[in-house]
């Protein structure tokens, strides 16, 4: 069943927001549309059952991916252009999603593209491997793990406050923290691998005080607390 999540400013519609529970990529667009305060309806699709290739959300993301947004009737897909939209769009709503300062803002942006460029894709290619029946191949994940511990700490030299950008949480705190959730889950899920000591101590400080924002809880993948 949808779900009504954050009050809604009377002038503001519900955004329908279709999500697959823990991608990284539609946690992203979750935290910021609860950082912006912005109405919306939760539509969870499943892997598993199909949902992404039916045609009714094919209208919606030929690609067949999540996330995706459809505000008013206009559909939006990529979950980047998402969180720039409802920035554009919606600037007196909530907190801001980029910093106001241009050079701290310019640097929250190069985190996000670093994340999008570098550590998105070691660490979806390390998890898959973790997750691949019917056995993982040692060789393959120990080169993963070490192409992940070697990024991080480039990351973690970012950090300027209590939040990438300085004291505020931004869409550069949104974008990496999922990622870095994902290898907790592959470590719960599979244990061995140790994937949470690939993650430098000021990240996972960091990850904290993540964990510790008011709507935090509101955005948690509900098949993780299964």
């Amino acid at each position: 069943m949808p779900r009504m999540r954050s009050p809604a400013p009377a002038d503001i519609k519900p955004i329908t927001f279709y999500y697959g529970s823990g991608s990284p990529f539609a946690w992203k667009v979750w935290l910021a549309l609860e950082h912006k305060r912005l109405p919306y309806v939760l539509r969870r699709l499943s892997f598993d059952a199909g949902d992404l290739r039916t045609p009714a959300y094919a209208a919606i993301n030929p690609r067949r991916k999540v996330p995706a947004i459809v505000d008013d009737g206009f559909a939006l897909y990529e979950s980047g252009v998402i969180v720039e939209y409802l920035e554009d769009k919606y600037a007196g709503s909530g907190e801001p999603l980029w910093p106001h300062e241009a050079r701290t803002r310019a640097t929250a942006r190069r985190v996000t593209a670093e994340v999008d460029a570098y550590v998105s894709p070691l660490i979806v290619k390390l998890t898959a491997l973790v997750f691949s029946p019917p056995g993982p191949d040692a060789a393959a994940i120990a080169e993963a793990k070490q192409a992940v511990a070697g990024e991080l700490p480039l990351v973690a030299r970012s950090i300027a406050g209590d939040f990438i950008a300085g004291a505020s949480a931004s869409a550069a705190d949104f974008t990496l923290y999922p990622f870095l959730a994902l290898l907790g889950r592959a470590d719960d899920r599979h244990p061995g691998h140790r994937l949470r000591t690939l993650i430098p101590e000021r990240l996972r400080a960091w990850m904290t005080r993540v964990e510790a924002l008011p709507y935090f809880a509101a955005t948690y993948p509900p098949h993780w607390r299964e």
